[in-house]
Parts: C-alpha cells; sequence; structure tokens
C-alpha cells in the first residue's frame, strides 16, 4: 500500500482499527511509532540480524530464523514494485518465478513477535509476513509493511484516517 488517498473509507477504517490496535498493545501509538522509526534508520536492515532479533528502546522483535540478505532485499523488491494490495505469487516461468516461490517458502513460516519491555504498557503481537489466501494468492500482510517497510507519513496517515462515523443509538 503506496497510495493511502486512493483506498476507500471502509479499507482505511480496517487499517486505522489493525494498527491501532497493534499500538495499543505494545503501550500506544508513541512507543509504536519509536518503534518504526529505529526500524528506518538501522542498517543494515533489521530483518538481516545474525540473532534474529532487533531491540528498541521499548521492546523486542524476534522471530526464529535467520533471513539472508538476498531475502530481504527481494522483499524490498517485491514492496516497492506492488502497486496496491496486490498479489505477490509469481506466474509460472515468470522471471522471479524461482526466486520468489523460494523466498515464500523460505520466509512465509515465520512468525515475528514483538512485544514491550514492560508488560503493563501491553502483551505485544504476533504476525506472519504473508497472507495467503490460495495457493495461487498471497499478499505481503499489512502490519508486515507497515513494520518494516512503510513509508513513516503514510503510517501517520492511517492513524489519523477517517473516524467511523456510525450512528449509536441512546
Amino acid at each position: 500500500m503506496t497510495n493511502y488517498k486512493l483506498l476507500d473509507d471502509a479499507t482505511k477504517q480496517y487499517y486505522k482499527k489493525q494498527i491501532t490496535n497493534c499500538a495499543q498493545s505494545l503501550g500506544g501509538k508513541n512507543y509504536f511509532l519509536q518503534l518504526l522509526e529505529e526500524i528506518r534508520v538501522t542498517h543494515p536492515h533489521p530483518l538481516m540480524a545474525k540473532d534474529s532479533s532487533f531491540r528498541f528502546a521499548h521492546g523486542i522483535v524476534k522471530w526464529k530464523k535467520v533471513i539472508f540478505k538476498e531475502k530481504v532485499l527481494l522483499l524490498i523488491e517485491l514492496f516497492n514494485n506492488k502497486t496496491s494490495n496486490e498479489n505477490i505469487m509469481p506466474k509460472n516461468g515468470t522471471k522471479r518465478y524461482k526466486s520468489t516461490m523460494n523466498l515464500l517458502r523460505t520466509v512465509g513460516p515465520i512468525e515475528f513477535e514483538i512485544r514491550p519491555k514492560n508488560s503493563k504498557n501491553g502483551y505485544g503481537f504476533t504476525l506472519r509476513p504473508f497472507d495467503i489466501t490460495d495457493k495461487n494468492t498471497v499478499r505481503l500482510n499489512f502490519m508486515f509493511e507497515v513494520l518494516f517497510f512503510l513509508p513513516l507519513y503514510i503510517v501517520k496517515q492511517v492513524f489519523n484516517g477517517p473516524i467511523n462515523n456510525t450512528p449509536t443509538s441512546t
């Protein structure tokens, strides 16, 4: 999702609820944004960490398997080349078929745990990098995109997204 303005209000509301719930489980919007800022300024990319973790001021992000540089670079390329919430499953015979399939098999089963240092701030959350609909449809998980790739100005747009204006009965 690189163009937030093109999304309909229902999708914006869904993303806002999802990102707000994750932020609350880490201690709030500020702690969540600090995590994202620290990930963005870390070089090499945090996904390449040899100890399969990334520590930030208010917690830790952990996963079970080392992800090699070529896989991270392919993930970044997939993120940069997609136009919207499109299918990243390659068609058989395309140029990047084998490397993308290897990426999906390698990184797909990994579960990422995001936990705050202090349990009083929340319990954290877990996520997987891909949403698998069926054997031919795979999309990048929205929260995985937010955590590792999406520019901060778009994340802030999602946080400030449309307010649900459904009337409440009294």
